[in-house]
């Protein structure tokens, strides 16, 4: 294939998933169908189904787009320099905005979310293993230089993550949102206690 033929390919469909996520956010999700898109995009299903093989991966697609929006922003994050405790905090707070800022005051797209937490598709089994492995950098980086005091990072990073699924998981959020319980600010200092940074003044 040429390389004019890939970008072609790559432009179209990145059009399909800027306009379904605009349907979703719109009409909804489950409303949404592929004869929706295509006549957004002035094309026939046929041609929508050239670029993905069903509704489902165009579902995907969207999700992965959103994802990976967060995992760049923690990403950035896990490669700056500064002291370890202050990155990880960085992190923490960051994954928990950029998913409410997406799903929560969104209840079209939260629906989308929902169901694709619900099905345990394949792109929120992967961005979840991402955010562990950058939550890992971090926490190996401050075990190194005596920030934290961490025998098994992997697991210490596993523990961190889930420990945190309440502002990480948009379901979790949105349940919690009115209701009493640890503050993010409060959840944090309890994981970077347990992870052995000092206590702050």
């Amino acid at each position: 294939m040429s390389l004019v033929a890939e970008n072609t390919e790559a432009d179209m469909r990145h059009r399909i998933l800027v306009a379904a996520e605009r349907l979703f956010r719109e009409i909804g999700y489950q409303k949404t169908t592929v004869a929706d898109i295509a006549k957004v995009l002035q094309m026939s299903p046929a041609n929508v189904y050239r670029f993905f093989e069903s509704k489902k991966a165009i579902h995907q697609g969207v999700a992965r787009h959103l994802m990976s929006e967060v995992e760049q922003a923690a990403q950035s994050i896990a490669a700056a320099p500064g002291p370890a405790e202050t990155r990880l905090r960085q992190l923490l707070a960051t994954v928990h905005r950029m998913n409410c800022e997406r799903y929560i005051g969104d209840s079209k797209l939260h629906e989308m979310v929902a169901i694709a937490m619900e099905e345990n598709w394949d792109v929120c089994v992967a961005h979840m293993r991402y955010i562990v492995e950058r939550i890992a950098e971090i926490v190996a980086e401050g075990a190194r230089s005596g920030e934290f005091k961490v025998a098994d990072v992997e697991l210490a990073a596993g523990c961190t993550c889930t420990s945190m699924m309440r502002f990480f998981h948009p379901q979790m959020i949105a349940q919690a949102f009115h209701k009493d319980g640890p503050t993010l600010e409060q959840m944090t200092d309890f994981v970077l206690g347990a992870l052995g940074a000092a206590k702050r003044a």
